[in-house]
């Protein structure tokens, strides 16, 4: 290497491939060649080197990626599971899960598999496999009801089910799955430091109900079936009570079966309006300071003048 050269690239601090690559375009730069030369030899000697470079990297990818499939071809179970261990520890749950999955007939009798089968199961629940995780666990606690980790894992197989609860306005299946299978929880579990968040997702989707009736019950309002809309706005309430929007339910309810009245043939009107007046004295039993009070007493003094004015008309018409 020609001192110059050397002297250069430690005063700008190349290192590596960066100082070989300096190096060889210095070199070659100062051979006998054609000037246009001088620039295109280095140009390429650098992309070649690079290209080599990026080729070494892909086949150290495609090696680890075969580490696996090497690691399973081996007859020691013992090899394996410290493997499986390994890339747990390192949260490459997919890796793990596939070794652990092997080695399981092997240590099925040995006082190691129930951390192994414990394990197995996590490795589902960490990469979102809920269902599959919600199965892996109920099957621990059969296996091993007895185990240190059995609330745990009881936990566990309930929140799975949490989990796999969608948006309110889908089917709630898993959400009421959820709810009961946390109360079971807590029932078994009375003195776990868990029930504390187990009442907080059972809060939590008790809400995701909540809101899903009140949807489907807004829903018929809108499409203008008023009878089906204060059923369900009914049943809402006596769904959830204790909610903080009582109120604005049993509003709702007046209001449909005001408009259903209202819409409906002469005869049947006296007594849909008689319904909504009951609906109002209820409201004002069950939440004499709602804010939403004012509204019911419309509705209230809107029923009764509809009534007289329809026993007026009637005693209007001849018999």
């Amino acid at each position: 290497m020609a001192k110059g050269a050397k002297t250069l690239y430690q005063k700008l601090n190349l290192k590596g491939l960066e100082a070989y690559i300096f190096c060889l375009s210095f070199a070659l730069y100062k051979l006998p060649l054609p000037s246009f030369m001088r620039f295109i030899v280095p140009l390429l000697a650098t992309i070649i080197i690079l290209a080599g470079c990026k080729s070494s990297g892909k086949s150290s990818s495609n090696n680890h990626g075969r580490s696996v499939n090497k690691i399973l071809k081996s007859s020691d179970p013992e090899y394996k599971l410290r493997y499986a261990e390994q890339y747990f520890v390192k949260k490459k749950y997919n890796k793990a899960q596939v070794i652990y999955e092997d080695v399981m007939p092997y240590y099925k009798t040995r006082p190691e598999f129930a951390d192994i089968y414990y394990k197995y199961a996590y490795c589902a629940y960490y990469q979102a496999d809920y269902m599959n995780a919600e199965n892996l666990f109920k099957t621990f606690l059969e296996i091993f009801p007895n185990s240190p980790k059995s609330e745990e894992v009881d936990y566990m197989r309930a929140y799975s089910f949490y989990k796999q609860s969608p948006k309110p306005e889908l089917d709630q299946t898993n959400t009421i799955k959820a709810i009961g299978m946390m109360q079971t929880f807590i029932n078994t579990h009375p003195g776990s430091a868990r029930n504390k968040e187990a009442s907080e997702i059972i809060d939590a989707c008790r809400t995701k109900l909540e809101v899903k009736d009140f949807e489907s019950a807004k829903l018929y309002f809108d499409m203008g079936q008023f009878r089906a809309a204060g059923v369900a706005f009914a049943a809402l309430l006596n769904s959830f009570p204790e909610s903080a929007r009582g109120d604005e339910y049993k509003l709702m309810t007046i209001k449909s079966y005001y408009r259903y009245a209202e819409l409906s043939i002469e005869d049947k009107k006296s007594e849909r309006f008689e319904k909504v007046i009951g609906e109002c004295q209820d409201f004002v039993d069950r939440f004499p300071d709602s804010k939403l009070r004012k509204d019911a007493e419309e509705f209230l003094n809107l029923s009764q003048s509809q009534i007289k004015k329809l026993s007026n008309e009637q005693a209007k018409t001849p018999a």
